[in-house]
């Protein structure tokens, strides 16, 4: 027997001039304008012995090899007669531009990992099966989810793709520097941090008080911790964003001046663009406080290797007088429509297995990368993991108290609008330009690729 599922894929017109330079793209009826609310059939699980699926994933490194641990075991463990063949892609932007290039009808994947910023994208594109479709076919339970990763990934109440691999932006500081320094309470916020700046770098003996990477995704976290949007429509939830409102609503404006204040005080020197920025000098004792990913907790206690105390609290705010909260980063899980029933019901036994409670525990335990599901924390892995490192529930915490009305902008131009956020942030550092210039510059950038975008894709 077969369950149908009504898809409701978003119709997408994916113009030539969009993807032009990925080789073009067309769905399987020759038209990129394929209709909405499509009929998708998923087998009965009696249905799918012999059926072998392709997963493409961007983890490389000891995260790359806990994916494969993960697909043999499924391999070896699961009942229906499922194969899982595991394919590395690459970086995220290699992923889904791979996955641009591709001929619909023949996307060469039926599962795909795709980074969060990704997500309107691939909502648009049509290329996808929301996992609602097949929550609903299957009844299966998502209350044992986390509230907020759900939540991310969720419009018009309908979940497009499931979390796997979640992570939020963590404060890492030296306890040895504050203690040294005398400083008993440790900072929440960018102004905290430019309070104590002299101690930390005077008495602590810190070179820089903070060494703060440019990376365009805390810059989006630092407009959530002041409760504000980075885009209009609802943060382009309600609707397809059409331009950016932190250059009205003053939250870019907040961000740099404080970012300059630290700067231009020798608090915070330019240490380089992109995620893992800063986090050599923090594990190397030069800085005392550095911001990072949960994900990077293991690599930075590694490379500390015990020289000191390696203290977690939640990302900052930008005032101390913000209130607001994380949205979570990292990637998620996507069913693509392959019009093949067995693959989809194969791709959806898949899904389930790496989010079971068991599959979590193993991957937060390798990874760092915090469960996507409660019940995962029942696991003897997992707590004898927190038991280990005791600063990764700092990482739990901060999820559970962030509301899940911070969760974050939907940007069909997110990669490119962070690159562009990097270069101007750097150049206000450097003297370039002032904070207003830069603010309107970079409103000005962004909205021209969104209108761009939206024009060839309406």
């Amino acid at each position: 027997m077969k369950k149908r599922l009504l898809a409701s894929l978003t119709a997408f017109s994916l113009m030539a001039g969009t993807l032009a330079g990925c080789g073009g793209t067309t769905n399987s009826n020759g038209s990129a304008d394929k209709a909405a609310n499509q009929t998708i059939e998923m087998a009965d699980a009696s249905e799918v012995s012999g059926t072998t699926i392709t997963f493409w994933h961007s983890m490389g490194g000891v995260n790359g090899e806990a994916v494969t641990a993960l697909v043999d075991k499924f391999n070896s463990e699961n009942e229906f007669g499922i194969t899982v063949e595991a394919q590395y892609q690459g970086e995220y932007d290699d992923s889904i531009n791979k996955l641009k290039s591709a001929q619909m009808g023949n996307l060469g994947a039926d599962l795909v990992q795709i980074y969060e910023i990704g997500t309107r994208f691939m909502i648009e594109s049509g290329w996808a099966v929301p996992m609602q479709n097949m929550i609903d076919a299957d009844n299966f339970d998502t209350s044992k989810l986390e509230e907020n990763l759900l939540a991310y990934y969720t419009i018009d109440d309908k979940l497009y793709s499931m979390p796997f691999n979640s992570s939020t932006p963590l404060m890492y500081y030296n306890k040895d520097m504050f203690e040294k320094a005398g400083i008993t309470e440790v900072p929440t916020s960018l102004e905290g941090i430019l309070k104590i700046g002299d101690k930390l770098m005077n008495e602590g003996g810190a070179k820089q008080a903070i060494s703060l990477g440019i990376y365009g995704w805390f810059y989006e976290q630092f407009l959530g911790k002041q409760g504000l949007d980075y885009v209009d429509n609802g943060n382009g939830r309600d609707d397809i964003a059409t331009k950016v409102v932190f250059d009205e609503n003053g939250g870019a404006e907040n961000i740099m001046t404080v970012w300059k204040e630290l700067y231009d005080a020798g608090y915070a020197p330019n240490v380089g663009k992109g995620g893992d920025s800063g986090l050599a000098e923090f594990s190397a004792g030069t800085s005392a406080i550095t911001l990072g990913s949960t994900a990077s907790l293991k690599q930075i206690l590694q490379d500390v290797n015990g020289k000191f105390e390696v203290g977690t609290a939640y990302f900052p705010s930008v005032k101390d007088s913000d209130e607001g909260g994380v949205s979570i980063g990292g990637a998620s899980l996507w069913a693509l429509n392959n019009n093949d029933p067995k693959k989809l019901r194969a791709t959806w036994e898949f899904v389930k297995f790496l989010i079971s409670a068991e599959s979590q525990a193993f991957w937060n335990a390798q990874t760092g990368y915090f469960p996507v599901t409660t019940e995962a924390h029942e696991q003897e892995v997992f707590k004898s993991n927190i038991a280990q490192y005791p600063q990764f529930q700092t990482a739990i915490d901060q999820l559970h108290d962030s509301s899940p009305e911070y969760t974050g902008a939907l940007l069909s131009v997110f990669p490119e609008a962070r690159a562009e956020v990097e270069s101007k942030i750097e150049g206000m550092l450097n003297g370039n330009t002032d904070i207003p210039t830069t603010v309107t510059e970079l409103a000005t950038a962004i909205n021209e690729m969104i209108e761009e975008y939206n024009l060839l894709n309406s």
